[in-house]
């Protein structure tokens, strides 16, 4: 099996049950090893009190993008520690893109870095997220 391949096959497992994702209105793009790279529309109901984007629905964005890179090796990993930096708002009716690549494995520790960006291609906010692979696998790999 090919990198591309369990990086797409994880994807899909992973995508079958996230329901959170899809409620807020994701869309996953692309995947390959270390990276993937989702979206979503700015919808009314993601405006703050300021009619921008809710920092919330950004951060959930570039979680997910995180989420489906740093899982795109067949082993099931999970955050243990994110931080966030907003650059520009989310404005509303935009799609915004999350971009994310894993840039650093070492054993069980991942850091994923991601880019989220908005319709103009500027800079929405910079997510960084470490990972800790706690064991198992999305699917069962056949040799």
């Amino acid at each position: 099996m090919t990198p591309e391949d369990r990086a797409r096959r994880s994807a899909e497992a992973m995508w079958t049950g996230d329901a959170a994702s899809k409620w807020v209105g994701m869309v996953l793009e692309e995947v390959g090893p270390g990276y993937a790279r989702m979206s979503c529309a700015v919808r009314p109901e993601h405006l703050n009190g300021h009619q921008i984007c809710h920092g919330g629905v950004i951060f959930s964005l570039a979680d997910s993008a995180f989420a489906f890179a740093c899982n795109s090796h067949n082993l099931v990993s999970v955050a243990q520690h994110n931080s966030i930096s907003y650059l520009s708002p989310g404005q509303p009716g935009e799609t915004l893109v999350a971009e994310a690549r894993e840039v650093s494995k070492q054993g069980k520790n991942g850091i994923t870095d991601v880019v989220v960006t908005g319709g103009d291609g500027r800079q929405v906010a910079l997510f960084r997220g470490a990972s800790r692979t706690i064991g198992g696998t999305h699917f069962v790999e056949v040799e």
